[in-house]
């Protein structure tokens, strides 16, 4: 049986698989109660979640990470200005590098965290756990629903509004149960290839159609260094979150390196994603905005021409359906796992596991489709909820982490007063972004309300 084992690692793993699969002894003892035939399942199940390398790691943070918000920079761009723009894309990269880095540390000083609830429950209690865990839910389901809004949009502007907004949001919820059904992360990372293209190809098209746009035109555009002379709080802060909201990988990194066969690796992953998001995302702003202007649009493919849109639209189909599916896996691994801690079902290879899977999909599908329809200020509330919870999974709890459960010896040491102050600011920068964030939010939604530009909810008018 042992030599059967080490057989099946090597092919998964090559010729050094790692430690946690030597035997089955340590799997079988976190399922209570167990057959012989659930001893071979779960020993089967826990190598089928170990498979992920840091290549794969790289590739499915950057399914999770980079999809259609790359194209809401230029509007940030043309809101900061050039500058002030420039300088928060690559400043709030290199922290969100930074603090990834921190997740990566508790990770591996405690294998036992699966998600980043469990992380909460280190420095909370069981308080920590339950509040991380909410956040943890909503935020990825907010995500889910964001993506089935997107999709909703985006045939839509393909078909020239050919029929009811409400099929299309029925048709793209469909796509994202179908894409979520793989619970596996690295049965994932085979797509990912295909979103990294699509969404760069989508780039690509809209940088040269509004440089070809620009050029026709013979008039220079009306891009500035400097923010909007009218530029309000809200307006600013808005641009801000949509900024940090890009930057928002931290969330799924624990879920994600939890199936590494080498989690020490993750640094490799989280340097090559975070440089790739800070060359995109600050030259998509930058080129896009000195070619549109500032009457640019968010997405920034909605300023290419109406045909080009439609190209770069239907090019971008991948990135809207897989980046948003795979939000649906990671929190419906966290509910399904948590649910199943104790049960070979947590696996999903048996009858039960299987049926359960599919059922917690749908459902957190259902209530992702029911958001994106019947809130008609979604993008605010979005802007809320990444307010709420993006500010803190990127940047106050990963400071805190630090401070708690990585720091050895006294804060003010010698060794430790640079790295102290550098997480002391990260965690001042999370507090201003969830007060300044929220409160921006929800005086844009009342000024929607005011102006009456919010749209209805369950209706077949299109997205404006």
């Amino acid at each position: 049986m042992a030599d059967t084992k080490n057989e099946k690692n090597e092919k998964l793993f090559g010729s050094d698989p790692p430690s946690e699969q030597d035997s089955s002894t340590e799997v079988v003892g976190q399922v209570s109660d167990i057959s012989g035939f659930e001893q071979h399942k779960a020993a089967l199940g826990s190598a089928h979640f170990k498979r992920l390398g840091w290549k794969r790691l790289t590739v499915v943070l950057i399914v999770e990470a980079i999809a259609l918000g790359s194209l809401s920079m230029p509007s940030a761009f043309a809101t900061l200005g050039m500058v002030a723009a420039t300088i928060l894309s690559v400043g709030l990269g290199l922290i969100a590098i930074y603090t990834s880095y921190i997740v990566g540390q508790v990770k591996l000083k405690f294998p036992e965290v699966q998600h980043y609830a469990d992380a909460g429950r280190l420095i909370m209690g069981k308080f920590g756990y339950e509040l991380v865990g909410a956040m943890f839910v909503l935020q990825l389901t907010f995500l889910v629903g964001s993506h089935c809004l997107t999709g909703t949009i985006a045939f839509l502007n393909i078909t020239n509004n050919g029929t009811c907004s409400l099929v299309f949001g029925v048709v793209s919820a469909i796509i994202l149960l179908l894409l979520a059904i793989p619970p596996s992360f690295a049965e994932v990372a085979i797509l990912g290839y295909i979103d990294f293209v699509s969404i760069m190809s989508a780039i690509f098209i809209t940088i040269i159609a509004t440089g070809v746009r620009r050029t026709d035109a013979g008039v220079a555009s009306d891009w500035s260094a400097w923010p909007q002379e009218d530029l309000t709080f809200t307006k600013a802060f808005i641009a801000i979150t949509n900024i940090v909201f890009a930057y928002s990988f931290a969330i799924c990194q624990f879920s994600f390196m939890d199936e590494m066969h080498t989690p020490k690796h993750f640094v490799k992953s989280i340097w090559a994603l975070g440089l790739i998001e800070i060359v995109i995302y600050t030259l998509t702003g930058a080129l896009i905005y000195v070619f549109v202007g500032s009457g640019v649009k968010s997405p920034a493919l909605l300023s290419a021409g109406d045909l080009v849109s439609k190209v770069a639209f239907g090019i971008a189909l991948p990135v809207i359906f897989i980046s948003g599916s795979i939000n649906g896996t990671v929190v419906a691994r966290y509910i399904h796992g948590r649910v199943y801690k104790n049960s070979v079902t947590r696996f999903i290879n048996t009858t039960k596991g299987w049926a359960t899977w599919l059922a917690l999909i749908s459902f957190i599908t259902l209530i992702a489709w029911v958001i994106a329809e019947a809130i008609p200020f979604f993008s605010d509330l979005l802007a809320i909820s990444s307010a709420l919870f993006i500010s803190g999974f990127t940047f106050y709890f990963p400071a805190a982490f630090w401070f708690m459960l990585i720091r050895q010896g006294k804060w003010y040491a010698k060794e430790n007063i640079i790295k102290s102050i550098t997480n002391a600011i990260v965690f001042i920068i999370g507090m201003i972004v969830l007060v300044g964030g929220t409160y921006a939010s929800i005086v844009d939604i009342m000024d929607q309300y005011t102006e009456g530009t919010v749209r209805g909810a369950f209706t077949c008018a299109p997205f404006e």
